[in-house]
C-alpha cells in the first residue's frame, strides 16, 4: 500500500504526491491571484466609483471576511469529500464573483462581489491539508510552508501584474474603465481551468480517493468520520485556539499588508500606480521562500531537538515580526519603508510557514478542522486589521498598534507548547519513519 512521501523530490511529478505537491500551490496562486487581483487596480477603481476612505476601508474588510466562515467549513469539508473534490469545487465556484467584479457598476455591486470573492482564500486550507497527508512528518514541515509560500506569491505577482495587463489593454485601444474590467476576467478563466486539471491529475492521498476508500473499507487517518465531527474534535483542542491567534497575528497581517500597499504607498510616496504595484509586489514575492524556509527550519529544529523547537522558532519568529512592524509604521521615506517591509514581511512569511508546521502535530484524528480553525484565524486578524484601520483612520498609526499586538500574540505561541508524553510520542514515531 502507497504511504506518505518521506522526501520532497522536487522535479518529479511522477508520484501521487508529487502531483498533489505541485499542483496544490499551483491551485493555491491562481486563487491568490485572483483574491488580490482587485488590490492594486484600488487608485483607478476608486476613482471611478468616487469612493470615500471609509468605502474603501469596507472593501477591504469585505474582501477576508467571508473566508473566515468558509474557512472554517472547507477543513471538513476534505475530511468528508476528499481535497481533490472539494479543490475543484471552490475554484469553479469561487470563478463566479471573479468574473462578476469586473461587471460591477456600483459601489454596492463592486462591494457584493468583492465579499464573495473572498472565499477563495480558504483555498489555502485544503492546500495545507493535501499536503499534511501526502508528506510524513520528517519532511511535512517543508512540503507544507513550500506549497503555501509559493501559492501566496500570487499575492505578490499580482500587485505587479495586474497593473501591466491593464495597461496592455489600454495599449490595445482600450478605455481606462474597460481595461480594468477586462483585466479581471484574467485570473477567472485560470481559475476554471485550473479546476479542470486539479480533479483530473491529483489524488485525495497516497493510497487514493476517499470515496473509493471508504467503499473498500479502509481506515482514514485524517476526520475518520469527516465533516462536523472532525470540526468539534479540533475545536476542543486550546492549542488549536492559541495557534489561530497567532497565525491571525501574521497571515492576517500579510493579507492586510496586500490589501493596502499599493494604495499606501500612492498616497504617502506619492509613487505612480506601476511603481507602487511593484513595491507592494516585492513583500509578496517573498513568499516564493520565506515560508518555505520557515517551514524547514521548523523541521530541523525538530530533529535536532523536540517537537517543542517548533514552538519556540514560531515565538521567535512572530516577536521578530512584531519588531519590524514598529519599523515599517515609523518609515519616512520610501526606501526606508521597502527596506522595513522587507525585513518584517519575512519574519511574517517565515512565521505563517512555522505555524502550519505545526498543524499535522495537532490532532491527526481531526486534520481539516484543525486546518480550517487556524486558517480562519488568519483572516479574523486581517479583519480586526482592517476595522483597526477605519476606526484610527491613518495608516501608520494602524501599523505600529498591529506592531504591538503582533509583538504580544507570540506569548500565545509559547502557551501551545505539547506536554512531554506527546513529545515522546513524536519522538517514537519519527524514529520509526
Amino acid at each position: 500500500m502507497a504511504s506518505k512521501a518521506t522526501s520532497i523530490k522536487l522535479f518529479s511529478f511522477s508520484t501521487p504526491q508529487m502531483r498533489a505537491f505541485h499542483l496544490t500551490w499551483m491551485a493555491f496562486f491562481i486563487c491568490f491571484f485572483a483574491w488580490f487581483a482587485c488590490a492594486p487596480l484600488m487608485p483607478v477603481i476608486k476613482g471611478e466609483f468616487g469612493l470615500t476612505p471609509a468605502q474603501i476601508a469596507n472593501i477591504n474588510i469585505a474582501a477576508v471576511a467571508i473566508t473566515i466562515i468558509v474557512r472554517l467549513i472547507i477543513g471538513p469539508l476534505c475530511d468528508r469529500y476528499g481535497p481533490r473534490k472539494t479543490y475543484t469545487g471552490l475554484l469553479l465556484l469561487g470563478a463566479i464573483p471573479v468574473l462578476g467584479v469586473a461587471a460591477a457598476q456600483t459601489y454596492e455591486s463592486f462591494l457584493f462581489f468583492r465579499l464573495l470573492i473572498g472565499a477563495v482564500g480558504a483555498s489555502f486550507v485544503i492546500t495545507q491539508y493535501h499536503t499534511s497527508v501526502m508528506f510524513a512528518p520528517n519532511v511535512v514541515g517543508t512540503a507544507n510552508a513550500a506549497a503555501a509560500g509559493w501559492g501566496n506569491a500570487g499575492g505578490g505577482v499580482v500587485q505587479s501584474t495586474m497593473p501591466m495587463i491593464m495597461a496592455a489593454m489600454v495599449m490595445l485601444g482600450v478605455g481606462e474603465t474597460m481595461g480594468w474590467r477586462a483585466a479581471l476576467v484574467v485570473p477567472g478563466v485560470l481559475m476554471l481551468l485550473m479546476a479542470f486539471v486539479y480533479y483530473r491529475f491529483t489524488q485525495d492521498c497516497p493510497e487514493g480517493n476517499y470515496a473509493d476508500l471508504r467503499a473498500a473499507g479502509v481506515g482514514l487517518e485524517g476526520g475518520k468520520k469527516g465533516g462536523w465531527a472532525s470540526f468539534r474534535l479540533a475545536a476542543a483542542n486550546y492549542r488549536v485556539w492559541m495557534l489561530f491567534v497567532t497565525y491571525g497575528a501574521c497571515f492576517g497581517v500579510e493579507i492586510f499588508i496586500h490589501n493596502i500597499a499599493a494604495t499606501y504607498y500612492v498616497d504617502t510616496f506619492k509613487l505612480s500606480l506601476a511603481q507602487a504595484g511593484m513595491a507592494a509586489g516585492s513583500f509578496g514575492l517573498l513568499a516564493l521562500f520565506a515560508r518555505a524556509l520557515g517551514g524547514w527550519l521548523s523541521d530541523k529544529a525538530a530533529l535536532r531537538g523536540s517537537l517543542n523547537s517548533r514552538v519556540t522558532l514560531l515565538f521567535v519568529l512572530m516577536l521578530g515580526e512584531g519588531i519590524g512592524l514598529l519599523f515599517f509604521a515609523k518609515a519616512d521615506s520610501v526606501l526606508f519603508a521597502v527596506a522595513a517591509m522587507l525585513v518584517f514581511g519575512l519574519f511574517t512569511h517565515m512565521a505563517c510557514g512555522a505555524t502550519y508546521a505545526l498543524v499535522p502535530f495537532i490532532d491527526k484524528r481531526a486534520l481539516g478542522g484543525v486546518a480550517g480553525i487556524i486558517g480562519a484565524g488568519g483572516n479574523v486578524g486581517a479583519v480586526a486589521a482592517g476595522f483597526l484601520l477605519k476606526g484610527t483612520g491613518n495608516t501608520q498609526q494602524t501599523l505600529w498598534i498591529l506592531g504591538l499586538l503582533v509583538a504580544m500574540s507570540a506569548l500565545c505561541a509559547l502557551a501551545a507548547r505539547f506536554s512531554e508524553s506527546t513529545v515522546e510520542e513524536h519522538a517514537i514515531a519519527g524514529a520509526a519513519a
